[in-house]
């Protein structure tokens, strides 16, 4: 299969990473563009004028490759095409001619720790038997017991239950989330160099990034060792440890070796061509070593979305984000939601109270130094839907736990007053994930050019970071003294500041001293020489 000719680089900037705004776009529930009730890649490329006047930077796009699609795509069965659901190469071609005409960068999703089931190297494993070579390129291995009939070790999938599923043969294979999702063996020289092959294949059509799927689970422990714990035996489950604790099958030394040889290939494109890590790890210590001019660019600072929503919690988490930036020489990242973990508005509380926090934080987190990432939908305020159907429920871990991230899932809504809200052509009714009734106040129609709006907020504080000399760089932040539940730090550049301030004391507070305020999450009304910013809100103010 042959590349498209690779499309003119849209600048000369190689660090336009440090400070971007990243739009995630989950690609079956963007925009439909045939009726299917799927969203494809030419939805998307008709939606890019949106994303431009949104104001954001560049789109990192779930996987859109050729897939059995038993987890959305994540189960990858061939690395260079677009899977049929989702159109074919040419569609992508034409999405990214497009986005790069109108100042949009495309970061894709790359899943190298697991293929599909479906992959042709694991069909041939199956068909060859034990101890063949293409058995080398997966984590096979004989079971424990009189007859193997127990797995090699304790070791637990993410998506619940045990990693390893026997064959018919008597082997067993490590899928450290689906069984549909063999994990590949990262010690072989042939893995490595199909991924360094695909990374090419994709630089060469132009793409400006990549996300690295589980970016810290490629390598193994040597020897496969126990964990000395599961679910099953104490009631515990491993994927607890993530983020807190060492594994024997997540952030391993030796994955850092992939990282270095990925690296080099990255930098022989112009244009600034990136990588971000999905990384967990134990220590933030061990997180910044994914991180480095000789490895990743950027990796996910989980811990912004985990903050609970207390001034201390984020203060914590702000002040560790940006001194590990320091350490490494690399802009940290900001994210709020993504497509595994519940919408914001619904961990901040949900219902009104909820949206007004959620709309505080988006402005917290846009005046920080450093990248941000914006999940689909959160610009419109979107909650979780927590009432779909177990019936239609699709993420393959409901299946095995209970636990289902559909929520957060379900195609946002476009416009019109009844579901699924313009999200397939005009008149098209199907959508893959029903969307609730109180979504036609939360459309991009309903809240377009309305004062006030999510959508307007976010439309205004992203066309104040793009445009404010203070938060045009990636430098750091001055706290300032406050009352008790109340964050308020200043940026400053060329002699122009820039002061977020974010009350989460539960009283209204006045703020005065730090200029006029030039966007606010709730209305604001004077009170002397200052402005009064109600509970829960956030503003920014400026002096030049």
């Amino acid at each position: 299969m042959t590349s498209a000719p690779h499309p003119t680089p849209l600048t000369a900037d190689d660090d336009w990473w440090r400070s971007a705004v990243v739009y995630q776009v989950y690609v079956r529930s963007f925009a439909d563009s045939n009726s299917d009730g799927v969203g494809d890649l030419e939805g998307i490329r008709q939606r890019l004028p949106y994303l431009r006047d949104l104001g954001v930077d560049a789109l990192w796009l779930t996987p859109f490759y050729t897939s059995p699609q038993i987890d959305a795509g994540y189960d990858v069965a061939d690395y260079r095409d677009v899977d049929p659901l989702f159109g074919n190469l040419g569609d992508f071609d034409a999405m990214i001619t497009d986005a790069h005409a109108l100042g949009l960068r495309i970061i894709v999703d790359l899943v190298p720790n697991h293929t599909s089931s479906a992959h042709p190297w694991f069909t041939a494993a199956l068909a060859a038997g034990p101890g063949s070579p293409e058995r080398e390129r997966y984590l096979f291995a004989e079971g424990k017991g009189e007859q193997g009939e127990l797995p090699p070790n304790d070791w637990e999938s993410i998506f619940g239950g045990p990693a390893w599923t026997r064959v018919p043969d008597g082997q067993w294979y490590l899928h450290l989330f689906d069984p549909a999702q063999p994990d590949l063996n990262w010690r072989h020289p042939e893995v490595r160099a199909e991924f360094e092959d695909v990374l090419r294949f994709w630089l060469d059509r132009g793409v400006d990034g990549f996300r690295i799927d589980v970016a810290h689970g490629m390598i193994k422990a040597e020897g496969l060792p126990d964990v000395g714990f599961n679910s099953m035996t104490t009631g515990q489950r491993q994927s607890e440890l993530l983020g807190k604790g060492r594994l024997p099958y997540f952030d391993q030394d030796e994955v850092h070796d992939i990282y270095r040889a990925w690296r080099p290939i990255l930098d022989s494109y112009p244009g600034g061509r990136m990588a971000v890590a999905e990384a967990w790890a134990e220590t933030p210590q061990r997180l910044a070593r994914y991180i480095g001019p000789d490895e990743l660019h950027q990796a996910f600072s989980f811990d912004f979305l985990d903050a609970t929503w207390s001034a201390d919690s984020f203060r914590k988490v702000i002040d560790t984000a940006l001194a590990e930036s320091t350490i490494v020489g690399a802009p940290t990242t900001w994210v709020l939601s993504n497509h595994d973990r519940q919408r914001h508005v619904t961990r901040y509380g949900d219902g009104e109270v909820g949206l007004r926090r959620a709309r505080a934080a988006a402005l917290l987190m846009l005046s920080l130094p450093g990248c941000a990432y914006v999940y689909q939908g959160e610009e419109l305020g979107l909650p979780e839907v927590l009432d779909l159907p177990d019936e239609l429920r699709q993420d393959p871990a409901f299946l095995r736990t209970g636990e289902s991230r559909d929520g957060c899932r379900v195609p946002i809504p476009w416009s019109g007053e009844l579901a699924p809200y313009g999200f397939g052509p005009e008149g098209s009714e199907l959508s893959w994930l029903p969307a609730p009734a109180t979504w036609r106040a939360l459309s991009v129609a309903a809240q377009a050019g309305v004062a006030g709006s999510t959508l307007e907020l976010y439309r205004a504080a992203l066309r104040i970071r793009h445009e404010h000399p203070a938060l045009a760089g990636t430098d750091g932040i001055t706290w300032l003294e406050t009352e008790p539940g109340v964050l308020a730090f200043r940026r400053t550049a060329g002699g122009a500041e820039l002061t977020c301030v974010v009350n989460i004391s539960g009283a209204e507070v006045t703020v005065a001293g730090h200029g006029r305020p030039v966007v606010a999450s709730a209305d604001l009304t004077e009170r002397g020489d200052g402005h009064v910013l109600p509970v829960d809100a956030a503003a920014w103010f400026e002096r030049r």
